[in-house]
């Protein structure tokens, strides 16, 4: 297990290549000494007011479902009709794969083949092809699983603009498709399934900061890489936030995800500033990095937000933080398993299929953190009824 745990933690440096730009970012790394107003620059080109406000408003909704599997929940559904893809099975369900290169991908993914291995009576052939984070590679992928006899096809897109033709190209080969994860700009699939999203994760995570800190204080915002739609509208919404409050966000910087990088860019901003009264992350995998940084530095660690995953989780809980942590839960890998057998079966789904998206916070913490499984596992897997739990995730 400490191997498999010590490659596992070698991958997180890699998160990068999880997925291309599609086009530069508003705010570039280090922007904030020449940017306006609370120092968060301009706005994103990714944000749509309109899907902002919906997003929002979904924080407070009810879903609907079995209470006790979330991964089949709906929130606000719209059901579409699917009854021109019904077919006998078992079935030979297909999936492109954006990539398996961070922890958040690789226990997913577990997760997925765990929902097969519970359909096995179901699906007689389950065929994933890994793009490994780049658009080419997913492209001819796809182009591929086209001629291979699939019954459904699932995709993970790399990037957002450039994957949309080849998912077109895969909707009029006449296959039910299902995106889910991250989106295309094509309303072709029968339905795309992510949780509520990026808004709804970046605005949390920035009221919970603004609100806990001192007011005007100073905010270091980390980010991963521009260009991915969630990635850019989580700090859309968190722009929106840091704004309102009138803070002080005195850096954007990049990370690349990796725990080096930002430990780095964090003990510069402490060296810089002396002070930092809050840290916004859009993605919480180097969150412990960030943490390290300050108790290496002498320093208090300020309020922050982080992610599900339970390394930040343990240290939350030892130490004593305040942090939150809104997440974009993995247990949405079971869904598309699951919408493409009731696709293949003629039953309407919803269209898209918006999925709760729970927040960890101090109340609720110890319901989520589990010291039995690795550092690296995200505690919205979802996996506890599937086969092989907890050896496949370890």
């Amino acid at each position: 297990m400490r191997r498999s745990m010590a490659a596992l933690a070698a991958v997180t440096l890699l998160s990068v290549a999880a997925c291309a730009t599609d086009e530069p970012a508003a705010s570039p790394s280090g922007s904030a000494s020449a940017a306006t107003g609370s120092g968060t620059g301009d706005q994103s080109k990714f944000f749509v007011q309109a899907d902002y406000d919906a997003e929002l408003a979904l924080l407070d909704a009810a879903p609907t479902g079995p209470a006790d599997k979330p991964w089949e929940q709906v929130l606000n559904p719209t059901m579409v009709d699917t009854a021109k893809f019904k077919k006998n099975g078992p079935h030979k369900i297909c999936f492109s794969n954006a990539a398996l290169n961070n922890p958040w991908r690789q226990v997913g993914f577990k997760t997925m083949q765990a929902e097969v291995e519970a359909q096995k009576s179901r699906i007689k052939e389950f065929v994933h092809v890994d793009a490994e984070g780049k658009d080419q590679k997913q492209i001819a992928d796809i182009n591929d699983l086209l001629g291979k006899g699939c019954d459904a096809l699932i995709v993970s897109p790399n990037t957002t603009a450039t994957l949309t033709p080849a998912v077109e190209a895969a909707c009029k080969a006449g296959l039910p498709v299902v995106v889910f994860d991250r989106g295309v700009n094509t309303k072709c699939p029968v339905t795309f399934i992510n949780p509520i999203g990026g808004y709804g994760f970046g605005h949390v995570g920035a009221e919970f900061v603004s609100q806990k800190m001192k007011p005007g204080g100073k905010v270091l915002a980390l980010r991963i890489l521009p260009g991915v739609d969630v990635l850019e509208t989580r700090w859309s919404a968190a722009k929106v936030a840091f704004d309102k409050a009138k803070v002080d966000v005195v850096g954007v910087e990049f990370t690349d995800g990796d725990p080096a990088k930002t430990k780095k860019i964090v003990d510069d901003y402490i060296q810089r500033y002396g002070t930092i009264d809050g840290v916004w992350m859009d993605a919480g995998a180097t969150a412990v990095a960030a943490v390290e940084a300050f108790q290496d530095a002498g320093k208090p660690v300020p309020p922050m937000n982080g992610e599900d995953q339970l390394d930040f989780l343990k240290i939350w809980k030892d130490k004593n933080l305040t942090a939150i942590a809104p997440t974009y839960p993995t247990y949405q890998w079971r869904t598309p398993i699951l919408a493409v057998l009731q696709i293949l079966d003629g039953k309407q789904v919803s269209s898209p299929w918006k999925l709760p998206q729970p927040t960890v916070t101090q109340d609720n913490l110890d319901k989520y953190l589990d010291p039995s499984m690795p550092p690296l596992h995200y505690a919205m897997c979802g996996c506890t009824d599937l086969p092989g739990y907890p050896q496949r995730w370890k």
